[in-house]
């Protein structure tokens, strides 16, 4: 079924579009948020039901959201009754998430629906149970190294949002959103959708290929050499390449970079691209049972002493100490 196809059937259903938002423990409140509040105002906005949305989890009991707040559902779901979009929300832990009953679950809910989305971290369920294999896909910038490393038979992309066939996948709450205006459009055209936009007074919708800006860029307008600098440092977190070579990709020298990053972020492009690479670091060393060994070569460092010198020197700590101190480190 082509992407083209499996949208326009839900577009042209003539009765409300039918949602299973299967909600997994550890999703956030913003996330979740996120995908149900377009759907609640566009069915406003029209007047009627357009969209007809349940929550469910597996069990039926209410999961436990990543603020310890417990979200409400209706029922426990069950994976043969057939949908026109499933939505699978997922946060913290997704990653580690390999329960058979679990997996098997998604991969038969998947079978009984029309579109599949994965919200945020719900790329990890859909991909173990393989139905992102020969997709392209998105998860949220900080999972990147780790999803590719797990999945290589995912074409994973540093997009907000990926529309694949019949697959969506999501890297986080705000992507979440414009992609769920998008669906919004697919289903009562343009104006709706900005109706919807308007409504939450969210006058910048993004695309679905926009890269995941890093947060530090948040509430300013930045050169666009910039955003892509940015985007190409993201996705080489393992293999970093030189600042030359970033330089060259987005058409400067590399002193014309140097001196965009200094003026618009006040660091050196090395500087910050050092800071994504520790920052993804630290993730791994605080979430996974990764080796030390590991998360210097996934972050591209050449070993782990180098590894844990540069970790000291950014969080006054060392990765093993770092570790320790997580609530439930062995």
């Amino acid at each position: 079924m082509t992407q083209s196809k499996a949208l326009t059937m839900i577009s042209e259903l003539g009765r409300p579009v039918t949602v299973d938002l299967l909600i997994v423990p550890g999703c956030s409140l913003l996330t979740l948020s996120s995908a149900v509040e377009p759907l609640r105002a566009a069915n406003r906005q029209s007047g009627r039901t357009v969209f007809n949305w349940r929550f469910v989890s597996v069990d039926g009991e209410a999961p436990v959201t990543s603020s310890g707040i417990a979200w409400p559902v209706s029922s426990r779901h069950d994976a043969s009754v057939a949908c026109d979009v499933l939505a699978i929300a997922a946060g913290f832990g997704a990653a580690r998430m390999t329960e058979r009953k679990l997996i098997a679950h998604v991969y038969r809910a998947a079978r009984n629906a029309t579109v599949v989305i994965g919200i945020e971290s719900g790329a990890w369920l859909l991909a173990r149970a393989g139905l992102l294999d020969e997709h392209r896909a998105a998860t949220h910038w900080e999972d990147f190294e780790e999803f590719a490393t797990a999945f290589p038979n995912v074409d994973l992309r540093p997009d907000r949002y990926v529309i694949d066939r019949r697959f969506i996948t999501t890297s986080g709450s705000s992507p979440t959103f414009d992609m769920m205006v998008d669906l919004v459009r697919r289903v009562l055209g343009h104006p709706a959708a900005l109706d919807v936009a308007s409504s939450f007074v969210h006058d910048d919708l993004r695309a679905a290929g926009d890269p995941q800006v890093n947060v530090t860029l948040a509430g300013a307008h930045h050169d666009a050499r910039l955003v892509r600098s940015i985007r190409i440092m993201e996705t080489h977190i393992d293999a970093p390449l030189s600042i030359a070579a970033i330089a060259k990709r987005v058409s400067m020298s590399a002193r014309g970079l140097e001196q965009l990053f200094d003026r618009q972020l006040g660091q050196t492009p090395g500087a910050y691209f050092l800071s994504l690479r520790l920052a993804a670091a630290r993730r791994l060393v605080n979430d996974t049972r990764l080796s030390m060994t590991d998360i210097a070569s996934r972050t591209g460092f050449s070993s782990q002493s180098s590894f844990s010198r540069a970790f000291s020197r950014q969080f006054g700590t060392t990765p093993t100490l770092s570790r320790k101190g997580r609530p439930g480190a062995a």
